[in-house]
Parts: structure tokens; C-alpha cells; sequence
């Protein structure tokens, strides 16, 4: 029976120390060697604190901000409750999410741009499509007592391309942007 069982420990005690101990520390050595702002969380650091991360999206409230899409991460933006809301297009829960996200922008929801009024797969985004930085500049320009015109230059500014010029869409970060808008003041 040893003879059974011994071969199988070795095997399990192995495995485990490969596995489960030095594989990741390794990748983790790695990661950090050569990517150590993303192995870190990409975290936003202004005047010695962390104000956010690049990956991550932040509830923003106030009209002198531009506003993330909504979450579907717990009570918002919550990473430890990260995931989608799996509502479908004849949901009525959507249908009113969507009709209160409306709500707060004052106009129809047809006149919004839709990544302002629906949640992301994750329901963390960071990210805002072009058109709707530009959607929510005059309300930024009128809080902050800017010109709408420098407002779109500096979403202009913050517009990231897509990655290689062919992978996804044109986006703005929102934590980046509103940074950047108190840089302006």
C-alpha cells in the first residue's frame, strides 16, 4: 500500500511547491521587472497619494466633473463586486436604470450617448467614448467657468487611440480627465 501512496505524495508535494509557490513567484518577479505600474494596480498617484487607478472607473457627481458610465459593481464601482448586471434588451430593470441614468443628463435617452446610460461587461470601466466627453462638456465648461472650446481640447488631449491603431474604440479616461481639469484651475 506505501508502494501506492508514496509516489502520489511525492507527486502531490511537487506539484504543489511548483505550482502553487514558485510558478507565482516568478510570474510575479516578472511582472513586476517589467511592468511594475500595472502590477501594482495602475494606480494614479497625485502629490504622494493614490487618487485612483487606470483601470478602475469612480462614481463622479458633482456637474464640474465629466461622469464615468454607470456601475453594475455593488453599490458602484466596487472591484470586489466586479461583474455585469446580465439584464437583456426586454429588461425591465434595464429599461429603468436607463430611463434614471437619463434623468440626470435632462434630456431624452435617445439624445445621450449609450455607454453613459448602460454599464460595461465588468461594471468598472474607466472609460468614456469621445462623444460622450463631448456630450457633458458644455455642463463642464459652465460649472467650471471654462470656454466649451477648452474643454474639447482637453478631451482632444486625453483621447486615447485604440491599441495599435486597430484594437477597439477611441476613449477618454474619466479619473484622467476630471485630473486634468483641476490642473486647468
Amino acid at each position: 500500500m506505501l508502494q501506492t501512496f508514496r509516489p502520489a505524495l511525492v507527486l502531490l508535494v511537487l506539484f504543489t511547491l511548483l505550482t502553487g509557490i514558485a510558478y507565482p513567484l516568478v510570474m510575479t518577479g516578472i511582472g513586476q521587472a517589467l511592468f511594475p505600474g500595472a502590477a501594482n494596480g495602475s494606480a494614479i498617484v497625485r502629490d504622494g497619494q493614490v487618487v485612483g487607478s487606470a483601470l478602475i472607473g469612480q462614481a463622479f457627481t458633482r456637474d464640474d466633473y465629466f461622469w464615468g458610465r454607470p456601475s453594475a459593481a455593488g453599490a458602484g464601482y466596487d472591484a470586489r463586486a466586479s461583474s455585469g448586471s446580465n439584464l437583456g434588451p426586454t429588461s425591465q430593470a434595464l429599461a429603468d436604470r436607463v430611463t434614471s441614468e437619463a434623468a440626470r443628463y435632462g434630456v431624452p435617452a435617445n439624445e445621450i450617448p449609450i455607454d453613459l446610460l448602460t454599464t460595461s461587461g465588468s461594471g468598472l470601466d474607466p472609460h468614456i467614448s469621445p462623444e460622450a466627453a463631448y456630450f457633458q462638456a458644455p455642463r463642464v465648461a459652465e460649472a467650471r467657468g471654462l470656454s466649451i472650446a477648452a474643454v474639447r481640447d482637453l478631451i482632444e488631449t486625453h483621447t486615447e487611440a485604440p491599441i495599435a491603431g486597430i484594437l477597439g474604440e477611441a476613449r477618454v479616461n474619466v479619473l484622467q480627465l476630471n485630473l486634468a481639469l483641476d490642473d486647468l484651475a
